[in-house]
């Protein structure tokens, strides 16, 4: 997993301006170059100011026209199940990257608007609309119908992907086993540090009108959002943040990530799953710190590497070519027939939906787990298989597993939402994964049990963790 990245260590085109790949730049629209007063950078799915390939293309542009360049973010209130958790994060976010992006000389005027009609609106002075890119359906929509109604060019530049979607496969791939050699036969070509390219004209004089961000939590209680689940305490929005965590990632843990990140009770996780949701920390940056980390295990390092690009880009194909990639009808048809097979098995425990979402079963583990979730926003990676896996056992049919499982996925953790989630909920039913030996109600479909937490791991001392947060979190 390991690539060389030396040939191409400086990342600039010997100018200073930083190379943004070709691959990943894409005309949405085949309206003419005009005149504008700005170029228009509408930030949606890469929210951060560095290591930014759509930010650093839309500066390069604004300098090329020799005009002023400035951000746009629209706040939806109508994401698809997004809630007040969802909206805190990204708003502390957001107010850190409009402070990095003031320091570049670029204004970002944050709306109350659909993001579409917010791009639309100030796309009418401009003279360019660049965008970054986003994988889900409803990302996609937005781009479309932002380029379709558009009266300048609209162009589209991958920034959340390692490697460009497109150029590793055109079709969906099988598993990572399929994947895999085509990302690693191109990674070379693209694990190329980025340099901040210097804007010659700011947009700090301009006028618009805008939210406040320097108040979060104002615009919040703006907001028209469920607030079924209130914000976390555990994990604050923002670059910044994300990269204490990649510090104390590197520094403190990932040394004992290949052999130890599945046992709950350790934390062995770099905790960047939320970040790299709400794009702000760069996939990219990530993963060249984690190449560059010194005196570190190589194991570790392929291991963690496996998951950031291999995992993570295999999750972006499966929602990008898979249209049904969020309902039952995504996974692959022997899962479906071998539990359809199985259907009518009987079943040890039967719960409904408000028992899971309380913790209200008989397993302690299960337990621990969906209150880590509710407390926290995440859970340990191996534990969050666990829980899916059970949800399935002890629902009335797969049917009714899969649809519990993604609402309860998309309602408490802060990378809900997201094409890993989507990816992984799937994986519980079978995709991207082999049949295995036949069993009662998984049918072929990898099965979990208790009896594997407490052999592997102390599972009483994760529970015991989980009971801490419960006492300190108020539930």
């Amino acid at each position: 997993m390991e690539r060389d990245c030396h040939a191409r260590c400086t990342g600039c085109d010997g100018v200073g301006n930083t190379v943004i790949e070709p691959e990943r730049i894409q005309l949405l629209n085949d309206k003419p170059q005009r005149d504008g007063e700005y170029v228009l950078y509408w930030m949606q799915a890469s929210q951060r100011a560095e290591y930014n390939h759509a930010l650093e293309y839309a500066i390069q542009e604004a300098n090329r026209l020799r005009l002023p360049l400035v951000a746009v973010f629209g706040i939806t209130e109508k994401f698809p199940e997004a809630n007040e958790r969802h909206y805190a994060f990204m708003l502390e976010g957001l107010r850190e990257t409009r402070q990095a992006l003031q320091e570049r000389g670029i204004q970002m005027v944050v709306v109350r608007q659909s993001p579409e009609k917010a791009a639309l609106e100030l796309a009418e002075s401009a003279a360019l609309l660049v965008t970054d890119r986003g994988y889900p359906r409803i990302q996609r929509a937005w781009r479309e119908t932002a380029a379709r109604r558009a009266r300048c060019p609209v162009v589209q530049v991958e920034s959340d992907a390692v490697v460009p979607i497109e150029v590793v496969s055109n079709k969906e791939e099988y598993a990572a086993a399929t994947l895999r050699p085509k990302i690693l036969r191109r990674l070379n070509d693209y694990l190329a540090p980025m340099r901040k390219t210097n804007l010659r004209r700011d947009s700090l004089g301009l006028h618009f009108d805008g939210l406040d961000l320097e108040d979060p939590d104002k615009i919040l209680r703006l907001l028209r959002i469920d607030r079924s689940v209130p914000r976390q305490a555990y994990f604050l929005g923002g670059t910044s943040e994300a990269k204490k965590h990649l510090r104390k990632f590197i520094t403190e843990q990932l040394d004992d990530y290949a052999e130890r990140r599945n046992d709950p009770s350790l934390g062995i996780q770099s905790n960047l799953s939320p970040y790299l949701h709400f794009g702000q920390i760069s996939p990219l940056y990530v993963a060249l710190q984690v190449h560059a980390a010194q005196g570190k295990n190589r194991a570790a390092k392929e291991a963690f590497l496996e998951e950031l690009i291999i995992r993570r880009e295999l999750s972006l194909n499966f929602v990008y070519f898979n249209p049904e990639y969020d309902s039952y009808q995504c996974i692959p048809a022997w899962a479906r027939q071998t539990l359809y097979d199985h259907r009518r098995d009987p079943r040890d425990y039967l719960y409904h939906r408000g028992q899971f979402e309380t913790a209200q079963t008989h397993d302690p583990y299960w337990n621990a787990a969906m209150l880590e979730m509710r407390i926290t926003g995440k859970m340990a990676n191996y534990m969050r298989m666990y829980w899916a896996k059970k949800i399935l056992e002890w629902s009335p049919s797969p049917e009714d597993a899969y649809r519990n499982i993604l609402h309860l996925d998309n309602k408490y953790f802060l990378d809900g939402r997201d094409p890993n989630s989507f990816a992984g909920v799937a994986w519980c039913f079978g995709k991207h994964d082999r049949p295995w030996s036949e069993r009662a109600v998984f049918g072929k479909v990898r099965y979990m049990n208790d009896g594997g937490l407490r052999r592997k791991f102390d599972i009483e001392g994760y529970v015991r963790k989980v009971g801490e947060l419960v006492v300190s979190g108020g539930l």
